[in-house]
């Protein structure tokens, strides 16, 4: 444990060097932070705080930068409240309402926000459809022949398609048939419905032809989405990072974003852990041994959907970055049941 004195200018350290990007001297903290003590004893202190592993020492500068284990207690013990500013929740109220219409859009839209508000990379994952619970099933009239039917999932997923109606049905025979359907697979997931409860359907239905429209209906859903989908924003915003200006420094990064399985395994990796932080040499892949990953996963109902994270270099605003995702997990599932509830 450090103390006090050390913790204090060890926080003075990370936060001149977020907001500089320049490596931190004694001198800058004694006129800039009230540390309450001499360059001199600055000095010394940083030089311990090295010793200790919490600072680096950069050759080319007689100042110095926070290291992961740093910025691990940092954001750990040290972290200062950043709440969202209203300016900057009426910004995203704003954005959903304006460019929001379909579920599809949230994620998309999302993603856009994170980056814009972070200047990092952002990544939004999706939910399968095969997790998500059923909900109703409608059918609406469109000619004598033929109606439009409408599946609809707790996660708000919709998939609809035009079915002819097998000769000698009505419209009414597909009303009934989604009463028995809904009746039946309410709150099931997608991806476990039980054989027992198509049978009983089939049995309720007593017509072979309404049935086999209605499960193709079901089995189109689950081939069209069966896998979770990977929104990413920002990329041009990182670049715009001091750190990221070389790009041969940073292209093993940018061949990692292209990879879309594997950033999705990073997201998932942390699914259900709620908000969670991983920091440079923590990170498991050698291309983001630089960076700093932000995860949030976010629920439905209390039902888990998926997950929300920034990336970006360590020397990133953490506090500022966790508020906006918190807020970001809530108001996601206000807009999905605005438009689908």
């Amino acid at each position: 444990m450090l103390d006090e004195r050390k913790q204090r200018i060890l926080q003075a350290v990370i936060q001149d060097y977020i907001s500089s990007a320049e490596p931190v001297g004694s001198r800058t903290l004694a006129r800039k932070y009230d540390l309450g003590v001499s360059p001199a004893t600055i000095r010394n202190e940083m030089a311990d705080l090295e010793m200790l592993g919490y600072l680096e020492h950069i050759h080319t500068s007689s100042g110095r930068v926070p290291s992961s284990k740093g910025y691990r207690l940092y954001v750990d013990s040290l972290l200062p409240v950043q709440p969202m500013t209203d300016a900057e929740k009426a910004m995203i109220d704003k954005w959903y309402k304006a460019k929001v219409q379909q579920l599809d859009q949230v994620f998309q839209e999302t993603a856009k926000i994170i980056s814009k508000l972070t200047r990092n990379v952002s990544l939004v994952l999706a939910p399968q459809i095969s997790k998500a619970a059923f909900r109703c099933m409608q059918f609406l009239p469109l000619d004598d022949h033929r109606v439009i039917a409408v599946l609809m999932t707790d996660a708000g997923f919709v998939e609809n398609r035009i079915m002819e109606m097998p000769a000698g049905s009505s419209f009414e025979d597909f009303q009934r048939m989604a009463k028995v359907i809904n009746g039946c697979l309410a709150g099931h997931t997608l991806g476990a419905i039980q054989n027992g409860s198509l049978k009983m359907i089939e049995a309720e239905i007593g017509d072979n032809g309404l049935y086999e429209s209605a499960m193709t209906l079901i089995d189109k859903a689950l081939n069209s989405r069966r896998k979770e989908r990977l929104y990413l924003g920002g990329t041009t915003e990182m670049m715009e990072q001091p750190e990221f200006h070389n790009v041969d420094k940073v292209k093993e990064l940018l061949i990692m974003l292209e990879k879309d399985q594997l950033m999705k395994d990073i997201l998932k990796a942390h699914l259900g852990d709620g908000l969670t932080v991983t920091i440079g040499q923590e990170n498991e892949y050698s291309g983001i041994k630089d960076c700093s990953i932000i995860t949030a996963t976010y629920h439905l109902d209390g039902e888990l959907l998926g997950s929300m994270a920034v990336l970006g270099p360590t020397r990133m605003e953490y506090g500022r970055t966790m508020s906006l995702l918190n807020y970001m997990n809530s108001n996601l599932t206000e807009v999905i049941k605005r438009l689908h509830w």
